[in-house]
């Protein structure tokens, strides 16, 4: 039986989180019916943690581990594990362990009635500086984009395969996908969820990639938004049926009478 959910995580440097993520995620979906499996997306990192991935995966068959060659970055990463699943359903987090997978049973059946389901952190652990950075961007996306989701920065969110027509690769994907799905007419709900300080490792984001990159990237959005074609219904010549036959000849038989009409 093929997979029919997948939960990516791009990790860096996130060795001393890998076990307990990977525990934490069995032990969320242990009441899951459906084939699940844990993709940990090692964007190079310099400590242990691809041995730990290497572990996990040999304890439990359903984790799976993809190493980049080299650093490319949290979107990169991101869009290397959608590429290399075909479940019909997604799901992500981050791996440092601030993002509860106990919450991802509440995303995945939220999908009943949606197409991307994504997490708002209500009681968020960040410092100031992460907090002040997430209300600027916010702002300025309903400013130049008129969307207001209330928490884009939330990597938990869940989602149809399907959510991802349109959506393309770029430095700054994990930080836009729910703009750009929202943009294909897909269905977004919005989700409270748990938000835990970090334990271990150290945040891999500052000032400007959190904040100066992102309103770079937002008006490069803005402009493939307006420019984005819109999906279009088409109809397609397949091969008649006896109703459809019967219906051409009726339509013949018209069109001739009436000419035979016209002539005389």
């Amino acid at each position: 039986m093929s997979v029919a959910i997948s939960i990516i995580v791009p990790v860096f440097n996130e060795a001393a989180n890998i076990q307990r993520l990977a525990c934490e995620v069995t032990a969320a979906l242990a009441g899951e019916p459906r084939l699940w499996e844990l993709i940990f997306v090692d964007d190079a990192s310099r400590d242990e943690t691809w041995i730990e991935i290497v572990a996990a995966h040999a304890a439990d068959g359903r984790v799976r581990g993809l190493r980049h060659a080299r650093n490319a970055g949290q979107s990169a990463a991101l869009w290397s594990g959608m590429q290399a699943t075909d479940a019909e359903v997604i799901a992500t987090l981050d791996g440092d362990l601030q993002n509860d997978p106990a919450d991802l049973p509440k995303l995945l059946r939220e999908l009943a009635s949606a197409d991307f389901v994504m997490g708002v952190r209500l009681a968020r652990q960040d410092n100031f500086l992460r907090l002040a950075s997430s209300e600027v961007a916010r702002w300025a996306r309903r400013a130049v984009l008129g969307v207001d989701f209330r928490d884009t920065g939330c990597s938990l969110r869940a989602f149809r395969r399907s959510a991802l027509n349109g959506v393309f690769p770029f430095n700054g994907l994990h930080r836009f996908l729910p703009i750009l799905v929202h943009g294909n007419g897909s269905r977004m709900v919005e989700v409270p969820v748990h938000h835990r300080p970090r334990v271990a490792g150290v945040s891999k984001y500052g000032v400007w990639n959190r904040l100066g990159r992102g309103l770079v990237d937002l008006f490069a959005v803005a402009w493939y938004q307006r420019r984005r074609l819109p999906v279009v219904p088409l109809a397609e010549v397949l091969a008649a049926s006896p109703a459809v036959k019967r219906a051409l000849d009726e339509t013949n038989f018209a069109s001739k009478v009436r000419d035979g009409a016209a002539g005389r």
